[in-house]
């Protein structure tokens, strides 16, 4: 199943995709659709009926959860971003947070702040948390997630390398795009596990090209670990412009396209200067 929230003249809603239709499934967002325990059956049983229906392809896609309680990313989490980063494969996962201000949709501009000279991308899956969990281990941890989707990890290079803190970084406002689906475990080759080719590309030129198969700590694993220190409710590989030789950044304009199988797409324009 696939499911998104898109942006109407009524505000945004939750949609299931049917095809090349979107099925409203009677929600404001995905998010207000997972606090319901039943989530999954509402959205699968939503009938094309007296429900709304939208066009895919005309689609106004909002991020695919637009006020996450929390948004916790795992740093050095490819074994070949590692590498060119020049780093050793780590023991335990690096943590950092966005803010929901950061996230926008799949197809919206990406705001380049007038203050950073090395903004960056990394192609990242993303996984969306079903129910509320704590110290979650094995099935418990599995079964808490609802699906993946793509996200990309615009980052401004400078302002993370500041401090040891990557924070100030990565959370710069209407920075990240997400979407366009979250796509439920069931339909992807390796569930929970997902076994998939991503690719990230700037103005056409491939800049990424990597498999989630070469992630160092997997999904479950990261639910187990993350919901040791919170209680969960609702990573990148090789090709970033601050490894390659020489050096490349964004600096507005651009489009950048970040695509992982079975997931869907992220096209962004980078706007220029003076953008929020």
């Amino acid at each position: 199943m696939r499911l998104a929230t898109i942006r109407t003249a009524k505000g945004t809603t939750a949609v299931r995709l049917d095809g090349d239709v979107l099925v409203d499934v009677g929600a404001p967002d995905v998010g207000a659709l997972l606090g319901h325990a039943d989530w999954a059956e509402r959205a699968r049983t939503a009938a094309f009926g007296p429900a709304a229906t939208y066009a895919a392809t005309d689609a106004d896609y909002a991020p695919v959860v637009p006020r996450p309680s929390k948004v916790i990313c795992v740093g050095l989490n490819y074994r070949s971003h590692i590498g060119e980063m020049g780093r050793p494969l780590p023991e335990h996962p690096t943590l950092f947070a966005k803010f929901a201000d950061a996230l926008i949709g799949a197809r919206d501009d990406i705001a380049r702040p007038q203050e950073t000279s090395e903004l960056d991308w990394e192609a990242e899956l993303a996984l969306i948390i079903g129910a509320p969990v704590r110290r979650a281990r094995g099935a418990a941890a599995a079964q808490a997630i609802a699906g993946f989707t793509v996200l990309n990890d615009i980052t401004c290079r400078d302002w993370q390398f500041r401090t040891r803190e990557w924070l100030q970084g990565k959370t710069w406002d209407s920075s990240t795009p997400t979407g366009p689906y979250l796509v439920t475990p069931d339909e992807l080759p390796g569930g929970v596990r997902p076994r998939l080719d991503l690719r990230l590309s700037v103005d056409g030129a491939v800049m990424q090209s990597g498999s989630t198969a070469d992630l160092p700590f997997d999904p479950v694993a990261l639910v187990e670990y993350a919901s040791t220190i919170v209680r969960l409710r609702t990573g990148t590989p090789a090709g970033v412009g601050h490894a390659r030789e020489p050096q490349r950044f964004l600096t507005g304009g651009e489009t950048v396209v970040t695509e992982i199988d079975g997931l869907g797409r992220l096209e962004n324009r980078v706007a220029k200067e003076g953008a929020p």
